[in-house]
């Protein structure tokens, strides 16, 4: 058995063997799987191998697509046949918000480029002739879904790897992962010990059992599914072409055609998960035990749906595990706070993503980043504070949910509320309505009186209108007050700590007491931080940026190391409030005798309010006249006190995120993994103007960051004012511009302070223009908009610096 590795990929399935043959695809051949047993053991060999491109995810939709057309790719290569099906498949809407979800899909994918149709029940009929279409409003037609054989297709990435140079160990157990001091690997199995310079677990089943072999814990969990192959059904033997697919929402299920047969899967609502306590190493080629009653329900649905199955006979009851993330998507990449430790976990739709995650992961190890953003499957989308018993019923949920409506605004409640702040309690007495985020409760908007304790999930304008609305109007009228507590905070230090950060950061540093705003760039010039960078000391500084990318931004400041630096992440360690709008400085007055009267825009002061010591930052994300107040969260109670009283006479109000990404609206500000995420530039989303050329330091992704300012970019952010109805933009709608897809729409919404419903998209730079008429798609209607270029709220920003 060889010896020595460049990489070991633990893991014999589909996702194993594709990263093996991207990674010797993009030029490394020295690279070795382990398998344990043989080459699909685990949940490949059972998996009933369809394949589609419908994702919520742009990017996972995209990825999806490029392994649909990678299979012929394989086939090529190989000379082996990977059992293609190219049968085409519609997703079935039986009400208007799943109709409207199908719309929204349709309208991302015009400028992905995907040929995906809506089509109404006589085409449906025609198209999936199986199918009653009785009380089905339409569905959404995509000519790349099909299915494959799962063995064929795993086989020919293992042979597409080996010619490539691979090695394959077949029968050989990991039986443990041990670092060296200089961040290699030794990986001992049955046969002997491997000395890897990198790891990647691709353990599938095993995936959480591999992890804890490095002290890893990768959230995923493992779900009991099951799927039924019927005998001969008339309907598909009278056929002379094989019958599409057909998802039914509705009925949790999916359907194909298997031989001269059905086959139907389900999404069952009395789900189990399995391998609670851990997957036994023993498992491989087995099934579970049929299980029909858990199914019951569904398979008498599906009796209505497609009335051929009730008259079919049952050949086959497949019953197997797969695993899942707490929000379905895979986890991939570099596993935050070990060198060399690599993460392709939790891919439970294989045959869909496992082409894009090989080649993503592959893209990652070789060139050092991806050539898309794919937070939505990084692993370090979870960090520290995630548990076994917050995944389980995240993942049932998830299960439970697969073919459920995707609102833009739904807040999901398994496993919640979990963390929360000293203000949690005094919040929701005062009638908050709760969103989360990296496991975090936050407040979206406070209800009143009779108003309903929750937000109705829409694709449309929802009961939270009225009283985010009334938050807009408190702040951009009197003061509003809400915490900072969904900010990452890191403390830098250290007598190289301006120089760190002069490298780390493509923005001009502040001097003490100052703050300055400043992006960070890859090594190609892509934006992967939108931070606040405060000035303590030159040997301290603090950066605030969004709370959701702390396992992101933690990896890339481990990455990028150096001695003399300590960077320490007190995101949780660290809390306080904003104040924002035109009472903001008087309340800020009235709570304290240090003189803070002159604090200018930028501006930074220690000071003590009531009983607290606080950082004040003279900054506010709502474009109005705001500071940022940061304390020990021990004593923000005290501070709330203190600033409660101060304001409730000038009429303070408690706003939530619905306000402030209304707020935001009106001065085009973007947000993060919205307008600014590793797809998009500096020069493509105005955030240049923060970049600093001039200053003496080779910053990271300087010279892909100059060669776009020289040479201009392609497209542009803009803002556009929207005749909306009653459905504004959320993301990812087409831009119109004379009668073709020019662009997209990155996010929007409704400025409640200028009544008017906002989008934020990119488009070619040479059709950038005030006043440009543009269309955009919103659910499926052309919606007149214009571009504009002067905020809506405090266009000089008298207010906001004042």
């Amino acid at each position: 058995m060889q010896t020595t590795t460049r990489v070991a990929v633990i893991g014999g399935g589909v996702v194993g063997c594709s990263v093996l043959y991207h990674l010797t695809k993009l030029g490394w051949s020295d690279v070795m799987l382990i398998e344990r047993s043989e080459l699909t053991s685990g949940s490949t060999w059972h998996a009933a191998g369809g394949f589609h491109t419908l994702n919520g995810d742009t990017n996972m939709a995209a990825l999806q697509g490029y392994t649909i057309k990678l299979y012929k790719e394989l086939e090529k290569i190989t000379g082996m046949s990977c059992g293609l099906h190219h049968v085409g498949g519609v997703t079935l809407a039986d009400n208007q918000d799943r109709f409207d979800m199908l719309l929204a899909e349709r309208a991302k994918h015009r400028y992905m480029g995907l040929e995906t149709e809506i089509v109404g029940p006589d085409e449906i009929r025609k198209i999936a002739p199986v199918t009653n279409t009785d009380g089905i409003l339409g569905a959404l037609y995509d000519p790349l879904d099909g299915h494959l054989d799962p063995s064929g297709t795993t086989h020919a990435y293992a042979k597409a790897a080996r010619m490539g140079g691979a090695t394959i160990e077949t029968h050989c157990k990991v039986i443990e992962t041990n670092p060296r001091d200089d961040g290699t690997w030794d990986v001992v199995t049955e046969k002997g010990t491997i000395h890897a310079e990198h790891v990647v677990n691709a353990g599938g089943l095993w995936a959480r059992e591999v992890g804890a072999m490095a002290g890893v814990y990768l959230p995923l969990h493992p779900m009991e599914h099951q799927y039924i192959v019927t005998d001969e059904v008339p309907e598909i033997v009278e056929r002379d072409e094989e019958h599409p697919h057909v998802m039914d929402p509705a009925g949790e299920s999916y359907l194909r055609q298997e031989g001269r047969g059905l086959c139907i899967g389900f999404y069952e609502q009395p789900c189990k998960p399995w391998a609670v306590d851990g997957t036994p190493w023993d498992f491989g080629h087995e099934l579970l035990p049929d299980d029909l009653d858990k199914i019951e329900d569904s398979i008498e649905f599906a009796y209505r749906r497609f009335p051929a199955l009730e008259r079919a006979g049952v050949k086959s009851v497949i019953h197997g595990p797969f695993t899942f993330a707490p929000d379905g998507n895979p986890l991939v990449g570099p596993v935050p706070g070990m060198k060399n430790y690599w993460s392709a976990c939790g891919v439970m739709a294989g045959f869909s993503q496992g082409g894009g995650v090989g080649l993503m992961l592959a893209q990652w190890m070789v060139e050092g980043e991806c050539e898309r953003d794919v937070t939505a499957m990084d692993v370090a989308r979870y960090g520290d504070w995630i548990t076994p018993g917050y995944t389980r019923p995240k993942v049932i949920e998830n299960y439970q949910k697969r073919f459920s409506v995707a609102y833009p605004n739904e807040e999901l409640p398994a496993a919640r509320p979990f963390r929360q702040t000293p203000m949690y309690d005094v919040f929701d007495s005062m009638g908050a309505v709760w969103g989360q985020q990296y496991g975090l409760e936050v407040v979206n908007y406070f209800a009143e009186g009779e108003e309903p304790r929750y937000e109705t999930p829409s694709f449309r304008r929802s009961n939270a209108f009225e009283a985010t609305a009334r938050e807009v109007r408190a702040v951009r009228e009197a003061v509003g007050i809400n915490e900072v507590h969904n900010f990452g905070k890191y403390l830098v230090t250290g007598k190289n700590a301006r120089i760190w950060l002069d490298r780390i950061m493509a923005g001009r540093l502040p001097k003490p007491g100052r703050i300055s705003l400043t992006p960070m760039l890859s090594h190609k010039g892509r934006l992967i931080g939108d931070f606040t960078v405060s000035c303590l000391s030159n040997e301290a500084f603090q950066l605030t940026a969004s709370y959701g990318a702390q396992g992101n931004h933690m990896r890339w400041f481990e990455t990028n190391e150096v001695k003399g630096v300590i960077v320490d992440n007190i995101s949780d360690r660290l809390n306080g409030f904003q104040i924002a709008g035109p009472k903001a400085r008087e309340v800020l007055l009235a709570c304290t005798r240090a003189d803070l009267g002159d604090m200018r825009f930028m501006d930074l002061r220690h000071a003590t309010l009531g009983m607290v010591d606080c950082l004040i930052q003279r900054v506010s994300y709502t474009g109005d006249l705001g500071y940022e107040i940061y304390c020990d969260p021990m004593a923000q109670r005290a501070l709330w006190e203190v600033l409660w009283e101060a304001g409730r006479p000038l009429g303070m109000r408690p706003f939530g995120m619905r306000a402030m990404m209304s707020l935001r609206l009106d001065k085009f500000f973007g947000s993060w993994l919205n307008e600014f995420s590793p797809d998009y530039t500096p020069a493509e989303t105005g955030m240049d103007r923060f970049t600093s050329f001039a200053k003496p330091f080779e910053f990271i992704g300087r010279e892909a960051a100059k060669i776009e300012r020289d040479n201009g970019a392609a497209r542009k952010l803009c803002a556009f004012e929207v005749d909306a109805l009653d459905a504004d933009v959320a993301a990812y709608e087409p831009i119109w511009i004379d009668g073709k897809v020019e662009g997209f729409c990155t996010s929007g919404g409704y400025s409640h302070y200028a009544g008017k419903s906002i989008a934020l998209g990119l488009i070619p730079t040479e059709k950038v223009r005030n006043g440009r008429a543009v269309e955009i798609e919103i659910l499926g209607e052309m919606r007149p908009a214009r571009l504009i270029t002067e905020p809506l709220f405090d266009a000089d920003g008298a207010r906001m610096r004042g």
